[in-house]
């Protein structure tokens, strides 16, 4: 399965669109910058080309050296790539006199082309380009055009060199699948053998030759991929890992008991350690976002070096990592500005002197949910939303009191339970409440109040992304908010937030 398909990044938002529609066609695939492409590029079985922010005229633009690649291995350039195989082999791309962005229909389609099969006149495809291709490069044969646009697609005469100036990654481009499955599957012959269970059967057989017989520990949050990531674990090695779930005082309203009761039916060797005092008492008095993510972090690594000297010969560390984190480290711009830290990114310290084992780290989240199925996770586990490292901390704008916690946790509970209740929950990506620095004022009975406002958090999304609001119903709200408002003291006002990301991000620290 490995070396499949090569995506060699240009920096475009959709790289990791085009890798996930690569993975829904059971082809494995990897993202590597366009200024590091592997040294056995010969190994992979096609390569597909990004697009970018840049402009192929602009001096800065990525220029990569293909000589490697094109003739000898199947490539698919999507946009900027099409744009680059143009401006630099004889071809000519200028601006663009008409707007190029959005959806378009293809007008032409040339016949018997392999990479248009089952593909039809009037498809509908999504643009996103300022420039565009006047003058095909040397040996270009058009495939197809749009009202606008007149060379939406070619091919290089001679080899299996294709060129496209929309996206097929994206759900608007209502063929674009059945586009990547011809070039993948019928043009360069690529075996769709990336399943779930390829995947666990490799994983265990490769966790056992690197860890031996050695002892491994594993932080469980209670999540999707701490506790896949466990699993996986325990059928490569059994009895050797050793997992710790630290209880950090902000977790939602009787998680830790309740997470750990899950755990005892999943045959895993797991400890809780209730830290709550010492997580809060750390964050006393720090109201900054990022200061409260870095105490959380450094206390967290300080409890479990301790509970993890308390092992003997424990030797590799395991991670709930997944792809989109290793994409983010190595991607074209290096690491991206910090928006916020989390104490599972970015390595061990060095006191810890341990080896690092990520078996999550090459799938993306939706694989992770179909290898838990794979392995018999209960579903009711698989389906839980993500939750963040720092818990309450980071839903609590300011400081944190164990005040504040339990009157989130409250709320927490009433609006998560709600969205169970009115068979809501799986419809929604992620869900929470935030309570806020405000005070508002309010009537109960023929008392005025001064309390707290909270919002609430619905989101729909794939992977964390990108997210939209859900659109809640009207009297699930209205019921929600007046139950939070009898049953929470402390709290008289709740409002919803109907904030997209982007601009806003799902957290709201």
């Amino acid at each position: 399965m490995q070396n499949n398909v090569l995506i060699l990044d240009f920096g475009s938002q959709y790289t990791q669109l085009i890798a996930r529609r690569v993975r829904e066609l059971n082809i494995y695939c990897e993202i590597h910058p366009f200024n590091k492409i592997p040294d056995n590029v010969e190994t992979f079985k096609a390569v597909i080309l990004s697009g970018s922010p840049f402009s192929v005229r602009n001096e800065d633009a990525p220029h990569p050296d293909l000589s490697k690649i094109r003739g000898k291995v199947p490539l698919l350039a999507v946009c900027y790539g099409a744009q680059y195989l143009a401006h630099f082999h004889g071809g000519k791309v200028e601006p663009s006199q008409t707007r190029e962005y959005g959806r378009a229909n293809l007008s032409i389609i040339k016949d018997k082309e392999m990479l248009f099969d089952a593909i039809t006149e009037n498809s509908q495809v999504w643009m996103s380009h300022s420039d565009t291709i006047k003058e095909l490069p040397e040996n270009g044969v058009r495939l197809a055009s749009t009202h606008d646009v007149l060379n939406a697609a070619y091919r290089i005469d001679g080899e299996e060199t294709f060129a496209i100036q929309f996206h097929p990654e994206v759900y608007h481009s209502t063929d674009g699948k059945q586009l990547l499955e011809n070039f993948l599957v019928k043009i360069s012959g690529v075996e769709q053998e990336w399943t779930p269970e390829a995947f666990v059967d490799m994983t265990v057989d490769e966790l056992r030759e690197k860890v031996g017989d050695d002892k491994v520990v594993l932080g469980l949050s209670g999540g999707v991929d701490s506790t896949v990531a466990a699993v996986l674990l325990h059928k490569a090695i059994g009895k050797n890992l050793y997992c710790i779930f630290v209880n950090n005082g902000l977790l939602r309203k009787n998680e830790f008991d309740s997470v750990l009761d899950q755990y005892k039916d999943m045959g895993l060797n797991v400890k809780g350690v209730d830290s709550s005092a010492r997580f809060l008492d750390a964050l006393a008095g720090k109201s900054d976002p990022e200061e409260k993510r870095k105490t959380i972090g450094r206390v967290f690594i300080e409890v479990f070096d301790d509970e993890a000297h308390l092992l003997k010969d424990v030797k590799f560390l395991a991670q709930g990592t997944i792809y989109p984190d290793v994409i983010e480290s190595i991607s074209v711009n290096g690491p991206s500005a910090t928006i916020k830290s989390h104490h599972n990114v970015g390595g061990l310290p060095d006191f810890m002197k341990l080896k690092v084992v990520e078996p999550l780290r090459m799938l993306f989240k939706d694989e992770v949910r179909r290898v838990g199925a794979e392995m018999g996770i209960d579903p009711e586990l698989l389906g839980r939303h993500p939750f963040p490292g720092p818990g309450l901390a980071i839903r609590i704008l300011g400081d944190i009191t164990p005040e504040k916690v339990r009157v989130l946790q409250e709320v927490d509970h009433i609006f998560i339970q709600g969205l169970k209740d009115w068979m809501l929950y799986d419809k929604v990506w992620q869900a929470g409440a935030i309570l806020l620095p405000v005070n508002s004022v309010g009537v109960m009975g023929d008392e005025r109040t001064y309390e707290k406002v909270v919002a609430l958090r619905a989101v729909e999304s794939t992977d964390g992304m990108t997210a939209d609001w859900v659109n809640l119903p009207y009297d699930f709200l209205q019921k929600i908010s007046n139950t939070i408002i009898n049953r929470v003291k402390g709290v008289n006002r709740v409002v919803y937030d109907i904030s997209s990301k982007p601009p806003a991000t799902i957290e709201w620290e």
